[in-house]
Parts: structure tokens; sequence; C-alpha cells
């Protein structure tokens, strides 16, 4: 599949389940069965090109008119696993949460009322018949959420600091398909592979931490942003097959920030030693490990500000 462009458009960390075959009914498990034999698979740049690209006629193109048929693809030991794009559900999600992010008057100038409108219209008959619908991907902006670093642990994270042509195809060799690797591979456009910065778990791992951090976080502090948004994503875990794949992907967060910072960012075992220091009754630990984060992140979102 042609490439949409050789650009790289930054700014969103991603978190996918990447599902074994076995969980999709026919025939859409024989799709994607053929799919990932297909050679040159769309990288998550090209996914989020495409989404820019729509946004640039008059009127803006806000969800797609059909759903896509692409998906990452993962060999996990000898599995086919499959993480769908589902373009056109993530679009009409974003576009209930924009009312949050953008002042009205920006959201009107951006996206008239009228197509905001059609488009909550669409998604109201969609998604009547089909109530079970779920994205297999999960979109942040400027940030990684913090309770999607509940669900790994700093021994999978996977720190690529960017490596020439012939080295990035030798990896590619060895490690089998990635979605990431990919995606690199494609945004470098001058023959390099840019820095990754990734974490990988089972899902029976990532529901394990996220029972183990609710835990310890209701007994600390009860309520508030972190339980919530780490409740919310357990209950969205609990949706796919227990053999699926999860993976925490800082994606084009690594196109602003320094190699130095990308490189002793450990930011998931920072949660972890507060979540613990919390389980053992430690405030002032966990406050610490909280401080980093709050420090570490700052310059993110201060990147945001600017922009």
């Amino acid at each position: 599949m042609p490439k949409v462009s050789s650009v790289v458009v930054p700014y969103a960390a991603y978190l996918r389940v990447y599902e074994p075959l076995a969980a999709f009914p026919e025939p859409e498990r024989s799709h994607w069965a053929r799919y990932a034999r297909r050679p040159g698979r769309p990288s998550y740049q090209d996914e989020l090109r495409r989404s820019l690209a729509d946004l640039l006629p008059t009127p803006p193109v806000v969800v797609p008119v059909h759903e896509s048929r692409d998906a990452f693809v993962l060999d996990v030991d000898g599995v086919v696993c499959v993480c769908p794009w589902r373009t056109r559900l993530r679009g009409w999600q974003a576009l209930d949460d924009l009312a949050e992010e953008l002042p009205a008057v920006v959201l009107d100038a951006v996206l008239p009322p009228v197509v905001r409108r059609q488009a909550a219209q669409d998604y109201e008959r969609w998604l009547a018949r089909n109530p079970d619908a779920r994205p297999w991907i999960r979109t942040a902006t400027w940030q990684v959420p913090l309770n999607w670093f509940v669900l790994v642990s700093d021994e999978e994270r996977e720190y690529v600091r960017g490596v020439g042509a012939a080295a990035a195809g030798a990896a590619g060799k060895g490690g089998g398909d990635s979605a990431a690797g990919e995606g690199l591979g494609a945004a470098g456009g001058l023959g390099d592979e840019p820095p990754s910065l990734r974490y990988r778990t089972p899902m029976v791992q990532a529901r394990r931490r996220v029972a183990r951090g609710l835990r310890a976080l209701r007994d600390a502090v009860d309520e508030g942003p972190l339980v919530d948004g780490l409740v919310d994503v357990g209950r969205w875990l609990e949706e796919f097959h227990p053999r699926s794949l999860v993976e925490l992907d800082y994606g084009g967060l690594v196109h602003v920030l320094p190699a130095g910072e990308l490189e002793g960012d450990h930011s998931a075992a920072d949660v972890a030693e507060g979540i613990e220091a919390l389980r053992q009754g430690d405030g002032t630990a966990a406050a610490e490990a909280y401080g980093r984060l709050v420090e570490r992140w700052r310059g993110v979102r201060e990147r945001r500000s600017a922009n």
C-alpha cells in the first residue's frame, strides 16, 4: 500500500490490544488471516496521516465513510495476533471528547456544528446496530495516561535509540512483525530508524496488575482520577480474549522528546514503586515517585501549550 506521506506525524501515544485470530468470528477471521500475509502493511503513522488528510477538505471529513479494513499484526510465539484499526469507530469516539479539549469558538471554526451534528447522528444510528462495539486502540495526545503504566512493568520496556537502515533491517528479521517497527521504518524517510519506546505484556498479566493497583489505590486514596482511569481501562481489557497481548507505545511522542529524556524515562517503574509504597503505607515514598512522574511529563505538557 502506498504511503500517504513521508512526513512524521508526532504527538500521539497508543494503548493497543492484539487478539489471536481465534477470537474473531468468520468471515472476519479469514480476512485477517489473509491480511497478515500481505507485505508492506501500513504503519501507525500512515493511519494518522490519513485521518489528518480527511480534515483538509471543506467541509472536513470528520469520520471516515467506511470502516477501515487495516490492522496491526504481531506474531506472538507462532500465533498471529491482530489489532484492527477501527478508524471510523475511534473517530466518532474522539469527536465526543473534543468538546472537553477545545474552546467552543475554536471547535466551531475547526469542525462546524452542522458537521458534528451529522456525525453524532450517524454514530447514534450505527451504535444502535452495533451495541457491543469497542476499539482495539486507545489514543492519547501529548501524554501517556498514568493508568496505562499500571498495566506494564519496567522489565517489559523496549527502548530503541534509533539505528541505520541496515541495522534496522537486521533487527526486523530477528524480531518478527511489529506495528511499531513498520511505522518507524516508514516514518524515517531518510534511511534511518527513529527511536521507539514501548511495552508489551500478556493480557492476563495486565489484568492482574489492574486488580492489584486498584486494591492499593482504593485502600490509600479511595477515589480520584487515577482510580477512575484504571477502572475504565480495566473494564476495557475485560472485553478481549485472555490470550491477547497489550502494547503501550509512545508512538509519535518520541519525536518531541529528546533522546536523553527517552532513555531515562522509566515511568512504569515509578508508577509501580508508587503503588507498592501505598500498599506498604509509605506515603513519603509514594509522593516521591509521583513527583518524578509529574516533573517528567510537565515538559511534554509545556510543549503542547507552545503548540
